[in-house]
């Protein structure tokens, strides 16, 4: 018989979410005194959870949250207006840090108290009171998390695509090697310092160009009109509409390809491209492109239009392209770390965005916009925030 590849692999979780050991137990005069957002706790039933780390990143905003902190939150869970995905309840349960005792309301909070065959018992901690887990689902977490991921995916075959969809809090690493592990991390802000002083250069050269009043667009052998240096504005947010598009199809077709469960090279390069962000989207050193990877694609887009158009022409809507790729990393950073303004436009984009990550795989595939989803009919259904 064929030996389960997985047989030799731990599945982690954290001491304190062992079977062996018992939950800690909390009053809710305790409970209720963690209600702002420098300690936020929440109750499921009797299931406490200390979800402080995860306001900023919550669709919905900090306030809704807040507003329920130190009670109950199953209505909200079960909706409506919104019933919560499997994967939405899953990550809860990362923050699961005791039970409640209904039983106990007393005020000593030093050491929140353990119950073993019926007995209390006190056990020491980091001072707070509180350990902090990573507990993820024993029966999806087929990986060695101790370990680089990149060799490992690959294996999963038939689980892959279900195990990519399972988010997880927790950092990934990629590679044992420092030198390519950190050619796999960016800081957000190296993305504007590279991209955008060629923008201004580029948007600089194409008026000087086009200036020049010699730039000719081509419709047909015998007929063309002249290109003025008026008109790059113009050609400019058409080269930003272009890459809306781009940027569709590349998340679309390239990012959320479903590679052969038989082929462990595919598997191994859609986890390296895409599935690492799917598997911890809130891991912030990998939010956005490295230039290098980048540069790629930019290289691709330039010469594409190159060979199309004429120089003045290519350039202005290589340069209106390129500035989008920069808003499109931006946003996309801002949709996963940023705290925007109920109703407004980055508000939506980022309910919508994290439907994606967490229900929604197969659709929502417009990062900052939703424009190109209409008419691909991949449009995430309309429903209010978590």
């Amino acid at each position: 018989m064929k030996r389960d590849h997985f047989s030799d692999v731990k599945r982690i979780t954290t001491p304190d979410m062992s079977p062996s050991v018992s939950p800690r137990f909390f009053s809710t005069k305790e409970v209720s005194r963690h209600n702002s957002k420098d300690s936020c706790w929440v109750l499921l039933g009797t299931r406490v959870y200390d979800v402080t780390g995860f306001l900023r990143m919550h669709p919905g905003g900090e306030s809704l949250i807040l507003r329920r902190s130190g009670t109950d939150i199953s209505q909200q869970m079960d909706g409506p207006p919104h019933r919560h995905s499997e994967n939405a309840r899953r990550w809860l349960e990362q923050y699961y840090i005791g039970e409640l005792d209904r039983d106990d309301e007393s005020d000593d909070t030093q050491a929140p108290r353990q119950r073993r065959k019926g007995k209390d018992v006190t056990e020491e901690d980091d001072g707070t009171g509180i350990s902090k887990c990573s507990k993820v689902d024993l029966e999806t977490d087929l990986v060695d998390w101790r370990k680089p991921l990149a060799w490992q995916v690959g294996h999963l075959g038939e689980k892959y695509d279900a195990w990519v969809h399972q988010p997880v809090d927790r950092p990934i690493r990629l590679f044992e090697s420092e030198f390519l592990e950190a050619r796999t991390k960016t800081s957000w802000y190296m993305v504007p310092l590279v991209w955008m002083p060629l923008v201004f250069y580029l948007s600089h050269y194409c008026w000087t160009l086009l200036s020049q009043e010699r730039t000719r667009l081509h419709l047909t052998s015998n007929y063309s009109v002249l290109v003025s240096k008026y008109s790059f504005p113009v050609i400019f947010m058409l080269g930003m509409f272009l890459w809306s598009f781009i940027e569709y199809c590349i998340h679309r077709f390239v990012f959320h390809m479903r590679p052969p469960a038989h082929n462990y090279y595919l598997i191994t390069l859609h986890f390296l491209l895409h599935g690492q962000h799917h598997k911890s989207p809130f891991d912030g050193s990998r939010l956005v492109f490295p230039p290098g990877l980048a540069s790629v694609v930019v290289g691709t887009f330039y010469l594409t239009l190159r060979a199309l158009f004429c120089e003045g022409l290519a350039v202005s809507l290589f340069v209106g392209g390129l500035c989008g790729y920069v808003v499109y990393d931006m946003i996309h950073y801002y949709l996963h770390y940023g705290s925007p303004q109920k109703d407004s436009y980055l508000y939506g984009l980022k309910a919508y965005h994290v439907k994606h990550h967490f229900e929604h795989q197969r659709a929502g595939f417009g990062i900052t916009t939703t424009f190109w989803d209409h008419p691909f009919n991949t449009v995430i259904p309309s429903e209010e925030a978590f």
